[in-house]
Order: structure tokens, then sequence, then C-alpha cells
């Protein structure tokens, strides 16, 4: 029997028929249907998407998919994803900011544990704009109740250790941390050791998923369409969730697998799936 672990199904992985970076980024499978899935996999966490939050809130309110989350035990809430809340002003700031109140308020009816943000485009900004962006983005979302959580990635402004530690230690906020993707670390080349010596209580959230070390295509294209279940690739993915465990991490684990294979199944199908092979890499 593996350790008892809380398995996160975040969006990505649950998104029967959504296309990434595109005008259906929200699944054809309804909302209710994907928590039931994933709750009947043994998933405690579930991740909404901010497209996939407003085609759902079409059809039912968030008092509704609150409901759904609570009548199918899901204990941990995730949404995203945030960008441009680092700008001063412009259309793409003003974008931001209605995004910005739209995840917060579904974060306060909904419970969420956190909000994922980010940069998408390595943007050219300079790190002291982001920390000051970044503190007052956690000191709004203190007051709806959630974490703000930056995720590290080799297509953020931000994709080192150690301007990761800059952000969140010089805006010390109680409520900010990172989230730290599997993909994206190997990709960069960070050691699990040294994503291990990162405070503990930074780290906000943990996300594994597997894949290969080099690719004919971008790595856009492989970020987004050619992610791999866990064991189904070539990471040490037991490596680096055995590291973890013993650096004290004891969060929910999220499983982002981004596959275009993967979303043309069925909920049900993807959810076990994706239990299964994720709970393998965990100690007995």
């Amino acid at each position: 029997m593996t350790t008892q672990v809380d398995l996160l199904a975040s969006y990505w992985t649950m998104a029967s028929g959504a296309v990434p970076h595109s005008d259906h980024e929200y699944s054809s499978a309804a909302f209710e249907d994907r928590v039931a899935a994933a709750a009947r996999a043994g998933f405690t966490g579930f991740g909404i998407w901010h497209a996939d939050l407003e085609h759902t809130l079409r059809r039912i309110s968030l008092a509704d998919m609150r409901r759904i989350l609570d009548d199918h035990g899901i204990k941990h809430v995730e949404l995203e994803f945030l960008s441009d809340w680092w700008l001063e002003d412009g259309e793409r700031r003003a974008a931001s900011d209605v995004a910005k109140r739209k995840l917060l308020e579904a974060a306060h009816v909904l419970g969420a544990r956190h909000v994922k943000v980010g940069d998408l485009f390595n943007s050219a900004v300079e790190l002291p704009e982001l920390v000051e962006g970044f503190a007052a983005l956690c000191s709004e979302a203190r007051e709806y109740g959630t974490k703000i959580l930056f995720e590290l990635m080799p297509f953020a402004r931000i994709n080192t250790l150690a301007d990761a530690l800059e952000l969140v230690t010089s805006a010390d906020a109680p409520n900010g941390g990172i989230v730290f993707d599997l993909w994206h670390l190997v990709k960069l080349g960070i050691s699990y050791e040294d994503v291990a010596r990162f405070p503990l209580r930074f780290i906000g959230g943990v996300e594994i998923n597997d894949g290969t070390f080099t690719a004919p295509w971008t790595l856009f294209e492989d970020t987004i369409n050619h992610r791999r279940l866990c064991g189904e690739g070539e990471f040490d993915v037991r490596g680096f969730v055995k590291t973890m465990l013993t650096a004290g991490y004891e969060g929910p684990w999220g499983i982002e697998v981004l596959n275009s294979d993967l979303r043309t199944w069925s909920p049900q199908r993807i959810a076990e799936r994706a239990a299964a092979t994720t709970r393998a890499q965990f100690p007995t």
C-alpha cells in the first residue's frame, strides 16, 4: 500500500476537449462530471483554469461549484492563471485586473487553497517591479483568504531558483510562495537537491509529471501537448518525490500533464490513469 498523500487533479490534466492557448481553453466536459471523475479516482484536490471558470459560470453559480466540490470531498482547490499583474497600466494590465477580480472572488467562494500566477512570455520586466507587484497581489489575496503562488518555468522572467527566492523573500508575504513543476525543473536543468534546499515556508505547491529530455518540436509545443503521465517518460519522478518528501513537503501534489492525446479521453479514464500512475511514484 502506498503512502497516503493528497493528489490534486490539475486543470490541464482533466481538461477533456480543451486546447491550450486558443479560444477553446475550456473543457467540453461538464465541471460536475470532471469533479466526480477525479473524486472517484481518489483525488482530493481539483484545479480550475480561468477560461474554464468563466465558461462554467455561464451555466452554474460559484455557490453551485462550491457545493459540487464539497459533495465530492475536494479539500484543495487550485485556481489559475494570472499574468501581467506587475504592469503599471495599459490594456494588458486592465485585462489582468478583470481576471484577478474574477479569480479572487472565486477563490473566496470556493475556499481555494491558492491562485497560481506567473509570466508565460519572459516579459521584459525588472525583478524589483515583479517583487512589488507580487507583494501587492499577495496583500490583496489575503482579503479573500487565499495564497498566491508563482510558477517557476522556462518561459518566465523568473526562471532560476535564485530569482524565485528573491521574489518571495523580498515580498515577504505570509501567503506568497513558489510552485515547483517537475517538467519545468527538468527542462531548466535544476537539480532536485537544489529545490529541496529552497526554504520550506515558501514552497507553496509541487506538481509532478513526466516527459522526455529532448524532443523534435519546440519547447512550447513540448510543454502544451507532449507531457506524459508519471512513470511513462524519462524523468526520475520517484527520485523527485522522495527528495521533496525528505525535505518536508506536506502539501497536495498536483498532477499536471498537458498532452493532446490525453485531452481526447473521457474524464473518468484520465482520472483513473493519472491517479494510478502517480500513486506508483510514492514509497510504500
